[in-house]
């Protein structure tokens, strides 16, 4: 059973429950009060009678009304039945005996009489009469000479009764169908965005689309926000998917790009391995005619083409180890480390590197007394990639490095006149194996530096910024927080 149609059965429950609890009480209060009503008015009549001895026409003496009393009785509308034990003559006021009425009269019992002193209802030709009876005894010595019975016509309150009820019962049952019906209709609307919950759930589990939203402009009660958080849930999950497939876009790129770095130096080193063997396994008869010279000539070169790319194979694996080290996240210790001999090393040792470009490096005496927080060899790998970086895409200009303190922080600049870059290139110059199309094929490199770079400067709680422009260089700063100690001496 569902749960509209669980709430519609509890709320009709509860409704029919309240109103057979509210319609017995307004039935009983009602009988109540009609019925205490009759009762004080037929004691009233009751204890007004005064009753008398009187002769029948065989002679015999009765016990009846005085003529005031019979009078009132009939005025009222009041019946009145006395039975004298002694003589068995019973007297009937008129109206009874106009109307052919007899009430039940005890037997001459006085110990079974006396159980019947009080109120009683008697059926007489099918009409409902609520009848007080009691015994008739002299004022003098209290004797019990008769029976006596006051009662009235109860037809026209049993009606009212009636009546009362059915219209209880009739609309205790109309209410119950209207509230069921409403209550099945509103359940259904209160519970129609928890099915927009489910069916949208429903379309994500059999798709994949990750962008459904419910729309919901009702209040933020219960149900208003289960929708927002649902909805929230889809963002962030949407977000995440979108992360996991962006990741497994650049694994896959990754992979492809690794294989195709790796191809090229292992297609070479294949080549010349298959040179050698053939210019000396090869039977005399299958080997090239050529003197021992150029032989050898020819061998040496081959040998240093395998270790070029040997030693290009040894620092491609290196990178692509400190990037699968930063995609573990991976840590590393740090110390205070003063920047001014670190750069300073750096710089010198930049001289000895292959470069077609001046080599400038600015006044690096504003660091004496600044410290990072940082790993030594790391932030040399750092500083060297991008002076590398500015060599290798300078055939002819210079690269200068220089700094910045500002704020805190240190700015570590390296500017250079070379080929530069698109603004549109920027937002993937750290992606791993990404190349400017201008420099694929033309530069020798890896593509894998700048990503390596950035993840230094990442666990270095730093930044990077990077201007460019196509034929005119490219400048980057990396920032880095920094502490202060007393100046070296």
């Amino acid at each position: 059973m569902s749960i509209r149609w669980r709430l519609t059965a509890w709320y009709s429950g509860i409704l029919i429950s309240t109103l057979f609890v509210f319609s017995i009480a307004v039935y009983g209060f009602v009988h109540w009060y009609t019925y205490d009503e009759l009762e004080s008015k037929i004691l009233q009549q009751y204890n007004k009678i005064n009753t008398r001895l009187v002769a029948s026409a065989d002679g015999s003496l009765g016990v009846a009304p005085d003529q005031f009393s019979k009078q009132r009785m009939e005025d009222a509308d009041f019946y009145v039945q006395i039975y004298t034990f002694y003589t068995q003559l019973t007297w009937r006021s008129d109206n009874m005996k106009l109307r052919g009425l007899k009430f039940e009269v005890p037997e001459p019992n006085f110990a079974k009489a006396s159980k019947d002193v009080g109120f009683k209802k008697f059926n007489v030709g099918g009409y409902p009469f609520l009848v007080y009876q009691g015994f008739v005894t002299k004022e003098l010595t209290n004797e019990v000479v008769g029976w006596i019975q006051v009662g009235t016509y109860t037809g026209t309150a049993e009606n009212t009764l009636n009546r009362l009820r059915s219209i209880l019962i009739s609309g205790s049952l109309a209410t119950l169908i209207i509230a069921s019906t409403l209550g099945l209709f509103l359940a259904r609307k209160s519970m129609k965005p928890i099915q927009k919950v489910a069916d949208a759930a429903n379309q994500i589990q059999k798709g994949t689309d990750l962008s459904v939203r419910i729309e919901y402009d009702g209040p933020q009660d219960e149900i208003g926000r289960l929708i927002g958080t649902f909805n929230g849930m889809m963002e962030r999950t949407e977000g995440f998917y979108k992360e996991l497939e962006d990741a497994y876009a650049a694994q896959r790129r990754f992979v492809s790009d690794a294989s195709h770095e790796l191809r090229t130096p292992l297609t070479t080193i294949r080549g010349n391995v298959d040179l050698l063997q053939k210019i000396w396994t090869a039977p005399p008869e299958e080997r090239p005619d050529l003197d021992e010279e150029t032989l050898r000539e020819m061998s040496v070169e081959a040998i240093g083409d395998i270790s070029d790319e040997a030693k290009r194979m040894s620092r491609l694996v290196s990178d692509m180890l400190s990037l699968a080290r930063a995609d573990t996240g991976q840590t590393f210790e740090k110390d205070p480390i003063a920047l001014q001999p670190l750069i300073e090393e750096v710089t010198r040792r930049a001289n000895f590197l292959p470069r077609t470009a001046e080599w400038h490096v600015g006044d690096l005496r504003s660091l004496n007394g600044v410290y990072v927080v940082g790993n030594r060899d790391y932030l040399q790998q750092m500083l060297f990639i991008f002076i590398e970086n500015g060599f290798k895409y300078t055939p002819e200009g210079e690269v200068r490095l220089d700094v910045i303190l500002y704020k805190g922080q240190v700015g570590i600049r390296f500017s250079d006149t070379g080929i530069g870059m698109e603004k549109d290139e920027i937002p993937h110059i750290f992606e791993r194996f990404y190349r400017a199309d201008q420099s694929r094929g033309i530069t020798e490199g890896t593509g894998l530096g700048l990503s390596i770079a950035k993840w230094i400067i990442d666990a270095h709680d730093g930044s990077v910024e990077v201007v460019t422009k196509r034929g005119e260089g490219s400048t980057f700063i990396v920032w880095l927080p920094v502490i202060f100690a007393p100046p070296l001496e």
